[in-house]
């Protein structure tokens, strides 16, 4: 089943815990402090690629973390990079922050790519720690957590040229008779459902894509039938093919301008984008008549694919008119974000810095930072007023988070400043 849309979660690696470690000299106990760095976390990257013709793989797998780097080690060893998460996605493929509803990058082109999560940074070894009066220290930082963020895929079909028209408009039956697509064909409306790319060869081997966009109702612009889903479809095409439906004349000119305004109405560009007009289904119409309805709705040539009249002409039109016409804009979003080339590599900008840092303190965990020292210096760990004004800035930083990204259970000793606290996470851990 076709699929333009996914949810996704992905997460960048845990940058690897600082080492606390010693040299090891002859008549020397505890030498200097040697303990490297842990390795900076994986990123998850998305990558497009024209192997993929839709989202449906994210179905079955929706949650993408890139591996953590690994802890650093004595000898002033640093701990590695840990592995990227390559992501494959199709080409046309739109990422939008779920929550937000702000497209951060838009994949247009093979080989397209943006750095969605950023591992985190890893923690310093105990060698970072030592100073002119603490030249044993025994205090290493833990890894940083990696970004995560709720993605929406939405993806918009990339192709040369898109068939569009009235439900039962002879879409799907043309892309049969055209290219290697075998999608359903029916008589009767409705009878494509989802987006279907085909494949058209020339003579000469010279190829091009067309898609076959589920038929438009009137009120397509305002959502009516999912038309805004469809609609978006058509703006990756270079070329519309419109098909209008063989019937009384007036009835033709009535259902091709009924399309135009639902075109212009939806934006984007795809009033102004090239046509190429063609009235299909011509096998029912008497051949006396047929000039007449070819000039009252405007056509450039008929055909009919039950016959296979005129689709050799369409062929050759449909590769005249892509050659000379250009690729379409790929359209952009909202945020200053979208409006970065996808020809680069997109990074999303750096997370602030945290507040705090999570030490290993001689086998406790410490909480570290200027702002949580200063508010515990003045704590009366008896007056449950102070307590609970050091636990709702805690829970402000976030600390209770890192300390369960951490992997810190409940009941472990935790420092802050020259206090000791006994870890109870105000959330049950039981998830």
């Amino acid at each position: 089943m076709f699929s333009d849309r996914a949810t996704v979660f992905v997460q960048g690696g845990r940058g690897g815990d600082g080492c606390v470690s010693f040299r090891r000299e002859k008549f020397v106990p505890r030498g200097g402090p040697d303990g490297g760095d842990g390795g900076r976390g994986g990123d998850v990257t998305l990558v497009a690629t024209d192997e993929l013709r839709d989202l449906s793989k994210f179905r079955f797998a929706s949650h993408f973390k890139a591996r953590r780097g690994t802890h650093g080690k004595g000898a002033a060893r640093a701990g590695k990079r840990g592995d990227d998460l390559i992501v494959d996605v199709p080409v046309g493929t739109q990422v939008w922050l779920r929550d937000e509803g702000v497209m951060l990058a838009d994949l247009a082109h093979p080989g397209a790519r943006m750095v969605i999560a950023c591992g985190g940074d890893g923690g310093g070894g105990n060698r970072r720690y030592a100073t002119a009066t603490r030249r044993a220290p025994t205090v290493a930082e833990l890894g940083e957590p990696g970004e995560e963020r709720w993605l929406e895929l939405r993806l918009k079909l990339v192709a040369d040229a898109a068939l569009l028209g009235f439900p039962n408009a002879g879409k799907s039956s043309l892309l049969r008779r055209i290219s290697n697509a075998r999608p359903k064909v029916a008589d009767y409306p409705f009878t494509t459902i989802e987006p279907v790319l085909g494949t058209v060869e020339a003579d000469d081997g010279t190829q091009l894509t067309v898609a076959d966009v589920p038929g438009l109702l009137e009120g397509a612009s305002q959502g009516v039938g999912l038309g805004h889903e469809f609609l978006a479809h058509l703006e990756r095409a270079r070329l519309l093919v419109h098909l209008v439906e063989a019937a009384d004349a007036g009835d033709a000119r009535a259902r091709r301008a009924a399309i135009d305004r639902e075109l212009q109405l939806h934006g984007g560009g795809l009033a102004e984008r090239p046509q190429l007009v063609v009235l299909s289904k011509i096998d029912l119409v008497k051949p006396a008549e047929r000039a007449a309805l070819v000039a009252a709705t405007g056509a450039e040539l008929a055909c009919s694919s039950a016959t296979g009249e005129g689709v050799e002409q369409l062929k050759a039109r449909l590769f005249e008119r892509i050659a000379e016409t250009p690729a379409a804009p790929a359209p952009r979003g909202g945020g200053e974000e979208a409006e970065l080339s996808d020809y680069v590599v997109y990074r999303p900008r750096p997370a602030a810095r945290r507040e705090f840092k999570l030490l290993r303190d001689e086998g406790a965990l410490r909480i570290a930072g200027r702002g949580i020292e200063a508010l515990a210096a003045g704590l009366d760990p008896e007056d449950p007023a102070d307590v609970a004004r050091l636990s709702a800035e805690l829970e402000r930083l976030g600390v209770e988070d890192a300390l369960r990204g951490a992997g810190i259970k409940s009941g472990a000793e935790i420092l802050v400043g020259s206090h000791s606290f006994t870890f109870q996470p105000a959330r049950s851990e039981a998830r």
